[in-house]
């Protein structure tokens, strides 16, 4: 068995989003530093190649959209609003998405870090569009922005992902693939490195810090259902295979003390026949968030939340969980004609668990292992519960509610009643966990006892104390980019900082 050595200043383990910034960051620093991947060279990315690439973060308007996008024409100006997102917006929606229980420090830092990291991201060579995929579509064809996630990466999370591998080449930051990281190595003075398998080889890395980007456990199903609860062992995943929650116990193992929401994360309405695992050739395939369409009901026939409660970007991300409570596991999206033509392309893929009929009793009895009566009973009752004094406006939270319901649905209520009708299964799809460690405002991970831990740094999903119970469409990316360059700063800038 061989036994290979390398040494740099700043070592990143993770070549995900969070990852990648941290390199970029401490290069620009001056640091001489050194990636090592979990995945081979044609898996990279972490969960970051899995997303659609939208970004959540601050903007005064167009003219800061622009700085993003490059100049918009007048024929996109006059059909689309564009709005603002002021920092005050991001943290009410930070605040009301998490209970009012993401940790101030944290939140200040994404939050008033977001357009600045937007625009560095854009000197390191990743490009955006405007998101028109999120926002209000008015009858008249017109457009508007409902705030927050404006723009997205060209090419989706697969987009930003090779344009932060480009800049890492261009600078020649070495990345060490196919190599796992096993330990942190220990000094008097405190973290030297870190210790890995590359094959059968033990590989030792030594370095004035490290940078965990090792993502989340969302991979991991004993962790699932050790932290999460029971039947979460059972969720599909959304991401990488690789995040099995390896940085976590590294940092514990070298007294991090746990932070954040360990029995929470952003678990979405995924398809049934979606696989255990997702693999980068699907993508977000699978993803079924057009759920303001119409109504979801479960195997009992009955709905068991308001599809209406709030805008997508944030309700989507807690759903997930909400299916894994439901008898099997599943429940079913159901639409009319109207609400069919709003579903976006991803429902028409071929794999889909996809069921249409041209009468409601038809669809129903295609639906393995729901209560039809039931269902049924539970659909005629919601169409005659329409509020339809209440004008629907499809450019707002409109108020078009249902009345007389145990469970509402608060906006964007219309009838099933237009044939044909469809229906799509789906079960709890895990995107990435909540609970990592504590970190302070440069990155540095804070032991048990309240003391950061020299040359010990984390970024991405490793940080908690920011997302509990649900979060903001877009703010994930954002994340693992604003405190990937944190750390990765922070490490810099420890290497000629007195250890104490």
């Amino acid at each position: 068995m061989s036994h290979v050595s390398f040494e740099a200043d700043v070592i990143v383990a993770g070549a995900g989003l969070a990852g990648l910034c941290a390199a970029l960051a401490a290069h620009e620093a001056g640091a001489r530093v050194m990636i090592i991947e979990r995945a081979p060279v044609d898996e990279r990315g972490g969960n970051t190649r899995f997303s659609n690439g939208a970004m959540r973060a601050v903007y005064d308007g167009i003219e800061d959209i622009e700085a993003l996008v490059g100049e918009i024409g007048p024929a996109e100006r006059a059909r689309t609003d564009f709005g603002a997102y002021t920092r005050e917006q991001y943290f009410d929606d930070l605040g009301r998405v998490t209970e009012y229980r993401t940790h101030p420090d944290m939140a200040g830092l994404l939050v008033d870090r977001s357009r600045e990291t937007m625009r560095w991201l854009r000197t390191q060579g990743v490009r955006f569009l405007p998101l028109y995929e999120w926002q209000f579509k008015l009858p008249d064809g017109r457009i508007k922005f409902s705030g927050g996630s404006a723009v997205e990466c060209l090419g989706g999370g697969d987009g930003i992902s090779s344009s932060l591998f480009a800049a890492c080449e261009r600078k020649g930051i070495p990345i060490h693939y196919d190599t796992r990281v096993t330990s942190l190595r220990h000094g008097s003075e405190g973290i030297t490195g870190v210790n890995a398998r590359r094959g059968r080889a033990d590989v030792s890395y030594r370095a004035g810090a490290v940078v965990l980007a090792c993502g989340g456990f969302e991979a991991n199903a004993e962790m699932r259902a050790r932290y999460l609860g029971p039947s979460w062992d059972l969720a599909r995943v959304r991401g990488s295979r690789f995040n099995m929650g390896d940085g976590l116990h590294m940092a514990l193992d070298a007294g991090a003390m746990p932070y954040g929401h360990w029995s929470g994360c952003h678990a979405s309405s995924w398809d049934f026949n979606a696989p255990e695992v997702n693999e980068l050739a699907f993508g977000t395939v699978f993803k079924r968030d057009d759920y303001l369409a119409g109504i979801v009901l479960n195997a009992l026939g009955e709905r068991f939340f308001d599809e209406g409660a709030d805008i997508r970007a944030l309700t989507y991300a807690k759903l997930g969980r909400a299916i894994l409570a439901q008898p099997s596991q599943i429940a079913w999206q159901i639409f009319d004609a109207n609400g069919s033509a709003q579903l976006h392309g991803e429902y028409r893929v071929r794999q889909s668990a996809r069921f249409r009929a041209d009468t409601l009793e038809d669809l129903l009895a295609q639906l393995d292992g729901i209560d039809r009566n039931k269902a049924l009973e539970t659909i005629t009752r919601f169409n005659s519960s329409v509020c339809t004094d209440v004008p629907h406006d499809p450019g707002r939270k409109d108020g078009r509610c249902t009345r007389g319901l145990a469970v509402p649905k608060s906006n964007w209520a219309l009838a099933l009643d237009v044939p044909p009708f469809e229906a799509y299964a789906v079960t709890c799809g895990i995107t990435f966990t909540f609970g990592g460690v504590r970190i302070d405002t440069t990155g540095r991970i804070v032991d048990t006892d309240g003391t950061a831990i020299p040359g010990l740094f984390a970024a991405g999903e490793m940080v908690g104390g920011l997302f509990y119970f649900n979060y903001p469409g877009g703010a994930g990316l954002m994340s693992a980019a604003v405190f990937g360059r944190l750390s990765g700063q922070g490490a810099a800038a420890s290497l000629a900082a007195p250890r104490s």
